[in-house]
């Protein structure tokens, strides 16, 4: 088989407080293969955009315990220096960030950013940059780039202040996009035209796309395959038809029976009860069975492993594959 571009193994970021060792990722391991989507779902403090933001080196070690292995094309990203790293970092790893107000600088041009960026990998002049910038900004579709290139950050809308971003993360040309949650705060058709955009810039690109976002919409309609994460963990691994048709663990069921179907004759949703649990207190055992209506003695005591029972559908619950067979297809009728 070919190597994955990434593969995290034992990923483990522990923060150190006054409080205690907040866990926000604990034992992680995933791939991603080339030209991929893969989708990262999951409530707010599952860890999703703390591993990926290891990946990326951005979590300080002096802040952090980090242990376990990040491998981009064998090389692990964990044993580099700042230097090393900044040769990975934008050229061959782009991410977009979550609010693009604040990840672009507002004090500096939009071009001049990206042109920044540009000649930070790039041995180029300051014109031909520019001349990327523009393209780039081309490409993701804002009128005028040149005028637009040459206004700062406010004065774009929420759209294209995400536009701007694609430009200035895909103007490498990475092999990996990490987008962490893309189309948070804006409405739903300009949600739909950043999306959409990002499939075609990932043909263009040839670009492995790692989408994180709480919403399973999105993941339904872009990744090809999904993690789904709670409490620092994986708790179900599979293809996007493995989660949505035939989903083992009981937060991925509960994570679905929370958002509205047009089939669904139901007056209201039936969300998860409780929530999530502190990650300086993880419960013992499975950490979702304060939360679960299937619990057993075993869940409170002994943590679930990723187990690929139906292979390469995984799950970390302590059910039987039958039992969570027949809760599934007894939950799918109820919603006929």
């Amino acid at each position: 088989m070919a190597e994955p571009l990434l593969e995290i193994r034992n990923l483990t970021v522990h923060f150190p407080t006054e409080d205690g060792v907040v866990k926000a990722v604990d034992d992680v391991s995933m791939t991603i293969e080339p030209r991929e989507t893969l989708g990262i779902v999951g409530e707010s403090g599952s860890g999703k955009s703390v591993t990926f933001l290891t990946v990326m080196g951005l979590i300080e070690k002096k802040h952090a315990r980090i242990s376990g292995e990040i491998l981009f094309r064998g090389t692990d990203l964990l044993t580099l220096n700042e230097d090393e790293l900044r040769e990975f970092r934008g050229e061959k790893i782009a991410m977009i960030f979550q609010d693009p107000l604040t990840a672009l600088n507002p004090v500096h041009k939009v071009g001049a950013q990206i042109v920044e960026a540009v000649r930070a990998h790039r041995d180029i002049t300051n014109e031909e940059a520019w001349a990327v910038a523009v393209e780039m900004l081309r490409r993701v579709g804002i009128p005028q780039p040149e005028d637009r290139a040459k206004q700062f950050p406010h004065e774009f809308s929420g759209g294209m202040r995400q536009r701007a971003m694609i430009a200035m993360a895909l103007s490498l040309d990475p092999d990996l996009l990490i987008a962490d949650e893309p189309t948070t705060a804006l409405d739903v058709t300009v949600q739909a035209q950043i999306l959409d955009l990002i499939d075609r810039l990932k043909q263009e690109f040839n670009t492995a796309v790692v989408m994180i976002t709480h919403d399973l919409g999105v993941v339904a309609e872009h990744a090809e395959r999904v993690n789904v994460m709670y409490a620092g963990k994986i708790v179900e691994s599979g293809s996007r038809d493995d989660i949505y048709y035939d989903s083992l663990h009981p937060y991925t069921w509960g994570l679905m029976q929370s958002i509205s179907r047009l089939d669904d004759t139901r007056d209201r949703l039936t969300p998860i009860q409780g929530s999530p649990p502190s990650l300086i207190y993880v419960p013992p055992g499975c950490a979702f069975h304060p939360r679960c209506p299937y619990v057993m003695d075993i869940c409170r005591t002994e943590v679930p492993e990723l187990i690929a029972e139906d292979y390469p559908h995984a799950s970390a619950c302590h059910l039987s594959l039958d039992e969570k067979r027949r809760i599934f297809s007894e939950q799918q009728a109820a919603r006929i």
